[in-house]
């Protein structure tokens, strides 16, 4: 199987009635020899300054700049479910490769 990640719903159904991946899944499509899925914008963002400690909760001009030695990164609440359903379909064991087809941001 390859895995397509499109940009958004709308994309993955095109390219699905294209490549002959017609059969619904809950969170993408199947078919043909592929799996296509889909983002909802963007599904994982930096984590929210406190997520590094209490000290930064409340900042002030002087402990700025912020730079992180290691940035964190927090899934979205209202993409959370549709994060999951990408992570298994990467992470399954019949698929080798993932095709990027969002856009370029």
């Amino acid at each position: 199987m390859q895995l397509v990640i499109t940009e958004k719903p709308s994309v993955a159904r095109s390219i699905s009635e294209v490549i002959g991946a017609v059969e619904s899944k809950d969170g993408y499509m199947e078919g043909n020899g592929y799996l296509v899925s889909w983002c909802v914008g963007h599904l994982v963002e930096l984590a929210q300054p406190e997520s590094y400690g209490e000290q930064r909760k409340k900042w002030t001009y002087e402990s700025l700049p912020v730079k992180p030695e290691n940035w964190q990164y927090e899934v979205k609440a209202y993409t959370k479910a549709q994060y999951e359903v990408l992570y298994q379909l990467m992470h399954r064991e019949d698929v080798p490769a993932t095709i990027c087809a969002t856009d370029v941001g």
